[in-house]
């Protein structure tokens, strides 16, 4: 589990393509500040924060504007080498929206730059000083079972540490930003290190605990280095061989990790906190899907372990809205059927009055957040979106680059772990104004019609690099049509089930025109996500039996590239129209306009409710989606 925070899991891969976009970001001056915030937004090693730092550098050598980045002058004093850190400091702030500016002190300097009035700290017009110094700074003396002694030589660390951050106040105005202290991984007692007075272990946890009780309540803050050791684990923070060889203060390898935390400090400390999560349902806030597995098909049920993992997550969600984050829902679902777990499920955690903002419809989910921000009269910047699809993750993403969208992992176990390790969240300071802000928003969200503000999607969908593949039902796909033709309920015309016996007759029968369609992107195989049935009606005429489509696949446009195949077989079988059918239940609300969308007319209505719809042939204009289009297998239907 050390990947997940040593690689920064919960931020996208870098791309290819990231030395040759930090070479040519100078070249366009307007923008500079919002693409290097993007560039920053990746994860990345050392050597490609550091190619970022110097971009920065340059950038701010060359007088250029980084708006709508937000200045920050921070000294940095330590007893270590910071050839890698600084670098490291200035490209990661990018990410919370801060154009970070270092001033460096010599090495070990600490004491001495504090007290000079005339010091490179204290006369660098800072607005805040790192004390990014660890154990082997303090004056702190093993003395195994002497409790006084011991109590002595805390007190004599903190106070060393209190007349450092007195000096930079008094000597700069700025505050300081202090760290609590990793322990080494030797021990001299074993586990009696941590009760005994004097030993090593127990004398850096008392000063950890008298540094946070120092901070607490002032405008200092702290930066919990012990705690981010102890989480990727104490020896594999510390690296002996390169402290013994450059004096780094921790292994090479959580440069990332630690800039990370330090820049959060900084975002929260210029209120570039996050304030609302955002969250997707089916499989991200329950296993499976609502609309197709129905309330008793969802999995969060205690001694499941899908169900479980889904749970932790609704238990996150609840644990930061009691601390003050705003909780919204974006679920590509009919409202009605997606509210249904929050109403009447009893193992559901979150309830519908725990959520401000629920968003349930067919809009795609950058229209959706923005609507969700204005409603909470928030910035899209105050936004986290935790969904498992990664296209919806990528289109929030390039429409809305201010939002904060966490990488999801194939184990809903780690959901939960990703979000807490994100620390969108950071907090310098609580209060009680903080502890009711979740309940602030939700009682003044507005409830107001939703602007349907939709980003440049036709953009995104050519980006997304899909292949759509036409074939007929065959012996390979046939227990998965079935298996789609008797679960699907939301984007289903007529919900008519078959068998896979029928479906295998199907295949077989003349007078059948059957569609099994795939769909991969950039982002891997979607597998099946569409199968239609056409039957003739007479020598001209084709009516389409079933036409069904996964909702995962929803906003991308499929079904204008279905209506544009079916509508090139129909001309090479001599068919003149197309008959559509749509049958409304309780569940497939969502496609009452499908047909007159797509440009049929409509021609009857029956008792039972539903509806016909006719498509000329040779008059039907279709404008597809970007694909790349694969169609096999088929011989000519001929006319009876």
């Amino acid at each position: 589990m050390i990947s997940v925070y040593e690689n920064l899991s919960w931020l996208p891969t870098c791309p290819t393509n990231f030395s040759s976009e930090c070479r040519s970001a100078l070249e366009k001056p307007d923008g500079l500040g919002l693409r290097l915030q993007g560039l920053a937004c990746y994860s990345l090693s050392g050597n490609q924060l550091s190619r970022l730092a110097k971009v920065l550098v340059s950038a701010r050598k060359a007088g250029m504007s980084l708006n709508p980045l937000k200045p920050f002058r921070l000294g940095v004093l330590s007893n270590s080498t910071l050839d890698f850190i600084v670098p490291a400091l200035e490209a990661t702030a990018l990410r919370f929206g801060i154009a970070l500016e270092c001033v460096t002190a010599d090495y070990g300097q600490v004491i001495q730059e504090a007290f000079s009035p005339d010091s490179v700290i204290n006369r660098g017009k800072l607005d805040a000083v790192l004390i990014a110094v660890d154990f082997r700074y303090l004056p702190l003396r093993i003395t195994p079972g002497n409790q006084e002694a011991a109590a002595a030589n805390v007190q004599e660390a903190l106070d060393h540490l209190n007349a450092i951050r007195q000096g930079v106040r008094q000597n700069s105005g700025a505050i300081s930003i202090l760290q609590t202290f990793a322990p080494p991984p030797e021990g001299l007692f074993g586990s009696l290190d941590r009760v005994l007075p004097g030993a090593p272990r127990q004398l850096i946890s008392a000063l950890n605990s008298g540094l946070a009780e120092s901070v607490y309540g002032t405008e200092d803050v702290l930066v919990d280095v012990a705690g981010i050791a102890e989480t990727v684990g104490l020896a594999s923070w510390h690296s002996p061989s390169q402290w013994n060889m450059a004096k780094l203060p921790f292994a090479d390898d959580f440069v990332p990790l630690y800039a990370d935390h330090v820049a959060r400090v900084v975002g929260a400390l210029c209120g570039k906190s996050r304030r609302c999560l955002v969250l997707d349902l089916d499989n991200t806030v329950w296993g499976g899907v609502i609309g197709d597995d129905g309330l008793e098909g969802i999995k969060i049920a205690e001694g499941d372990a899908t169900g479980e993992a889904h749970l932790a997550v609704q238990r996150m969600a609840l644990a930061l809205r009691e601390r003050g984050i705003v909780l919204a829902v974006s679920s590509k679902n009919n409202d009605d059927i997606a509210r249904k777990p929050f109403q009447e499920h009893p193992e559901m955690l979150l309830r519908e009055d725990h959520i401000a903002v629920f968003q349930a419809n067919w809009n795609d989910k950058a229209s959706n957040i923005r609507a969700i921000a204005q409603e909470l009269s928030l910035g899209v910047d105050s936004m986290v979106f935790m969904d498992d699809n990664p296209v919806e993750r990528g289109l929030v993403r390039q429409l809305l680059p201010q939002v904060a969208v966490p990488e999801l992992p194939g184990d809903p176990a780690l959901y939960a772990r990703i979000l807490s390790a994100a620390g969108y969240f950071e907090s310098v300071s609580f209060s009680v104004e903080d502890l009711n802000r979740a309940g602030f928003y939700q009682d003044n969200a507005r409830r107001v019609t939703m602007l349907k503000q939709a980003g440049d999607v036709d953009a995104y969908l050519a980006s997304l690099e899909m292949k759509i593949t036409f074939q007929p039902f065959n012996k390979t796909g046939r227990s998965r049509i079935a298996q789609l033709i008797n679960k699907s309920n939301q984007y289903n015309l007529t919900t008519r089930r078959y068998t896979e016996a029928e479906v295998a007759a199907a295949e077989e029968d003349p007078n059948c025109f059957t569609l099994q369609v795939l769909l991969a992107d950039k982002f891997g195989d979607n597998g099946m996500i569409s199968v239609v049935i056409c039957r003739r009606l007479d020598d001209r005429s084709w009516e389409i039996d079933t036409w069904l489509m996964s909702c995962r696949v929803l906003g991308r446009r499929v079904q204008e590239m279905v209506v544009q195949e079916l509508l090139r077989h129909a001309t090479l079988n001599g068919v003149e129209r197309l008959i559509g059918i749509y049958t409304p239940t309780d569940r497939n609300g969502m496609v009452e306009e499908h047909y007159p969308k797509l440009g049929f007319r409509q021609i009857g209505d029956e008792q039972d409710g539903s509806t016909r719809w006719e498509l000329d042939v040779g008059t039907a204009q279709i404008h597809g989606a970007p694909m790349q289009v694969s169609s096999v297998g088929w011989e000519l239907i001929e006319p009876r």
